[in-house]
């Protein structure tokens, strides 16, 4: 049996195509089980994990939780607001008490780039990258990558565009080597002032125009505006940010093809895309929320069952 090339998940940049491809066949799995009457199996009844949020988290938080009840695992979730980190502990020592409890697997979001790769280095456990500042976020871009294979048959020489605030995304990072580990073009699109120095040192392609970009590719990833990350004003006003790169019905009209649309959200309707193209059957966005408890499903899965490695 293939196993997973890595003990924990810290981002897409430290697995294989390989890794990529367990992970989706795994999905496909769980997935015919998310939709059965009886949605839960034993898989993970002997694992305690525990989710640790020091981000605010809906879809990401709601969405492990619910992959580790269909896995039957014993779940702990942590609240950093309400915790003894407000006190002065150190993450090290939380983390550690927490794992004195005998737990097996941390699911954790930081708001530290890099946070899930120290707490690796220190501790026993298995960590799974929820999101950590601004670097990547590891299952996002899997279930994405999986949205796309699901919809379009493959990823391999597929076109995907991803638009809007790059620069602050770890979504951004974590999609564009998923999806060249995987065989397909990938472009940004955005404003100067939000798209780094550094990513043409990636292989990706950078296009300024919204409609250029629109024609050229295959899939659109719409990102919200990370207004909660800026401590400048990268653009004059969101009104003209929508104005120039906002997707709306007329945009899409005027290409001469059919594009997939996609957001990891949360949506910030009427700004990077209408509520018309968000509902439309042009969107796979709610496939996207289905698709990410199966692939987390399977990511878990497949860690826990190389624990003894």
């Amino acid at each position: 049996m293939k196993q997973f090339s890595q003990r924990h998940l810290l981002g897409i940049k430290d697995i294989t195509a390989d890794d990529i491809n367990l992970v989706f066949e795994t999905a496909d799995n769980f997935k015919q089980i998310i939709n059965r009457p009886i949605k839960k199996v034993p898989s993970l009844r002997d694992i305690t994990i525990a989710n640790i949020f020091f981000e605010n988290s809906t879809r990401t938080r709601i969405s492990f939780e619910l992959a580790q009840k269909r896995l039957s695992a014993d779940t702990v979730n942590f609240s950093a607001s309400s915790s003894s980190l407000s006190k002065g502990e150190t993450l090290i020592d939380t983390v550690n008490n927490i794992l004195a409890m005998k737990v097996d697997m941390v699911v954790m979001r930081h708001p530290a780039p890099g946070a899930c790769q120290f707490l690796a280095r220190h501790i026993k456990a298995q960590i799974i990258n929820a999101g950590d500042g601004t670097h990547e976020h590891p299952t996002q871009a899997l279930l994405d990558a999986y949205s796309i294979r699901e919809k379009l048959g493959s990823v391999k020489g597929k076109k995907v565009v991803i638009v809007g605030d790059i620069t602050h995304s770890r979504v951004a990072l974590s999609n564009i080597f998923c999806l060249q580990k995987l065989g397909a073009e990938v472009m940004v699109c955005g404003p100067t002032t939000l798209i780094p120095k550094h990513i043409l040192s990636l292989g990706v392609k950078v296009e300024h125009n919204l409609m250029k970009a629109l024609q050229w590719c295959d899939v659109a990833n719409m990102l919200r505006i990370q207004l909660e990350r800026q401590d400048i004003k990268y653009f004059p006003s969101l009104r003209e940010y929508t104005m120039l790169y906002g997707l709306n019905k007329t945009r899409l009209d005027a290409l001469d093809k059919e594009i997939v649309i996609m957001h990891p959200g949360p949506i910030n309707r009427g700004v990077e895309i209408t509520s018309e193209v968000a509902d439309s059957r042009h969107s796979i966005i709610l496939d996207q929320v289905e698709n990410g408890v199966a692939t987390r499903m399977a990511i878990m899965y497949l860690l826990a069952g190389q624990k003894s490695q």
